[in-house]
């Protein structure tokens, strides 16, 4: 009778560390976690905002879709400047001058060669950008764009592309922690729960929320 009761207060001793140290170590995994994802999907949320932005430089305008995004990248080209002559250079100025041509030269160049510089990307790449780092290709970023009118009544260009924690994160293993930085995010700091640039709202020049 003392052995068995011996036993079963060793199983309750086990059982109450257990709990213990899933109380100590489950939120550290989870900051873990969630800094390698967030670090993931803010590396092609970038890659999304710097398209857009180019985008935008040739069309004045965003776009919602990624297909026409991809397109954009991977068989277009954007129209570039450089000068001809250094102007410290004053006897190529002069030269220059007398030619009585303009010391700017207009060149062309492929988008996908020059935007995401020094970084390459493959035409799987570039498809693949659409898709939220983790969920293996079967969640997507959300994007939308448009155009609002300021206080001053300027109509100006648009563009949101979000990743809610809920797409990207375990929201199994880490259920109550997710509610929990979910929570914190939208009620004590009033920020999007997720990964996000732009805004539908306003104008703030495409501003990251993980720049704040």
């Amino acid at each position: 009778m003392k052995k068995i009761a011996q036993i079963l207060l060793a199983v309750v001793i086990v059982a109450f560390i257990y709990v213990i140290y899933k109380q100590i170590s489950t939120p550290i995994r989870f900051e873990n976690e969630m800094k390698a994802k967030r670090a993931q999907v803010i590396d092609r949320i970038k890659d999304i905002r710097t398209a857009q932005r180019a985008y935008k430089s040739k069309y004045q305008k965003f776009t919602a879709d990624f297909d026409t995004l991809a397109n954009f990248i991977l068989n277009e080209t954007l129209e570039m400047e450089r000068k001809l002559v250094d102007e410290d250079d004053s006897v190529g100025m002069a030269m220059l001058k007398r030619s009585g041509k303009k010391n700017i030269e207009k060149f062309t160049v492929a988008v996908i060669d020059t935007i995401f510089s020094p970084k390459k990307l493959t035409a799987e790449d570039v498809y693949n950008l659409r898709f939220i780092p983790g969920t293996n290709n079967q969640a997507q970023f959300i994007m939308e764009a448009g155009v609002i009118t300021t206080e001053s009544k300027v109509v100006i260009p648009v563009v949101e592309c979000r990743a809610p924690y809920k797409m990207f994160l375990d929201t199994i293993t880490y259920r109550q922690e997710i509610i929990n930085q979910i929570d914190d995010d939208v009620n004590n700091f009033n920020r999007y729960p997720g990964i996000k640039f732009g805004s539908m709202e306003a104008g703030n020049n495409e501003a990251g929320n993980w720049e704040d």
